[in-house]
């Protein structure tokens, strides 16, 4: 096996073994602590410019399944595991992590102490890094200043209308797609909702001409801040139709309705990060995957109910604009991720203010 570099913007250097992609990658490096699931996790679109550690130690082990996918492809910038299993065992079994990432032309590096890296994270914060042949010709400065920007523009999303039609239609509802994974369209078609799926850049006027019952902000990528057109076009629909946004939507409202976002430390990443309910007293576990959160204290400023906080951190995890008929939260209330509880309560909210 050839060996690989991990070169970190501080100066570290992790030495460890090549497999997928045999090049060079830079992004900003983050970890999941997934014990499950990395097929969805590899094709999950908000990595996109990333460089994703995965803190669980045995990755590969049943191969990659087409049907797992989140997504079309693999956004993230690289991928670092401490064990790779060359040999996997799965009666569903299409192929390998290795040829996956290899097509895609995503570098991976194995054998490195997948611990450590993520205790740097967690003490220091999410930083840059390079996957590289040769360390000692790293130039740190120019890595400190790389900026993982224009996510959206550069995400690949399809910019396209696609219906999606309920065999029993009670309702018509919009979503706009900050993102390539739309997992919770099932759970609006089978309670009679009839779906269309349009564009992020997609003027507020040419949303309402679809003639919606309610709208769906879908989960995406990136620094909410940085979609400034997007900002306008959401408030432009505050108050106008129903509202449920999700993750990068659960954002992207909070500063439409005039609060604020931040970024986190080392953000949530994984499939068991606790919520908490505040009506209900009740916790959930659940899935997700970003970097920034909403500003509790600026929602409340601005008419928002917090309804949901993380049960590690009690960061923010959603917000209720009563008098707009909208709502929102940051993580991702889909049966495929796990969240059956949420997916029932959050969808039915939804459908229930059409």
């Amino acid at each position: 096996m050839k060996k690989g570099y991990i070169v970190l913007e501080n100066g570290q250097v992790f030495e460890g073994q090549r497999f997928g992609y045999d090049g060079n990658a830079i992004g900003e490096l983050v970890f999941n602590t997934s014990a499950v699931g990395y097929i969805e996790t590899l094709t999950d679109a908000c990595y996109q410019g990333q460089i994703l550690v995965q803190t669980f130690p045995l990755i590969g082990n049943y191969g990659w399944i087409d049907s797992d996918t989140n997504g079309k492809d693999i956004k993230l910038s690289a991928y670092i595991v401490r064990e790779w299993c060359e040999a996997p065992s799965n009666f569903r079994c299409e192929g390998t992590i290795d040829s996956e990432l290899n097509k895609r032309k995503i570098p991976g590096i194995f054998g490195v102490d997948t611990r450590q890296l993520t205790r740097i994270i967690r003490e220091n914060g999410v930083m840059n890094a390079m996957i590289c042949d040769e360390p000692d010709k790293v130039d740190l400065e120019a890595l400190k200043a790389y900026r993982n920007e224009n996510v959206l523009e550069n995400a690949g999303i399809e910019k396209k209308v696609t219906v999606y039609k309920a065999d029993d239609e009670k309702h018509k509802v919009t979503v706009v797609n900050y993102g390539e994974y739309l997992g919770f369209i099932p759970s609006l078609v089978s309670r009679g909702c009839t779906v269309t799926v349009v564009p992020y850049n997609m003027s507020a006027k040419d949303i309402l001409n679809t003639e919606p019952d309610g709208i769906l902000l879908s989960s995406g990528a990136g620094d909410p801040k940085e979609n400034a057109e997007c900002i306008k076009t959401v408030a432009a629909l505050v108050g106008k139709k129903p509202i449920f946004a999700i993750s990068l939507g659960h954002q992207i409202l909070a500063l439409a309705k005039g609060a604020d976002t931040y970024k986190l430390k080392y953000g949530h990443r994984g499939a068991s990060q606790p919520v908490k309910d505040i009506s209900s007293g009740k916790t959930y576990i659940t899935s997700q995957n970003h970097g920034y959160a909403v500003d509790s204290d600026s929602a409340l400023k601005v008419g928002g109910r917090i309804t949901f906080v993380n049960g590690n951190d009690a960061t923010n995890e959603g917000v209720e604009y009563a008098a707009d008929k909208a709502f929102s939260v940051q993580f991702i209330p889909e049966k495929g991720f796990g969240t059956e509880n949420t997916e029932k309560v959050l969808f039915d909210k939804f459908v229930a203010s059409l």
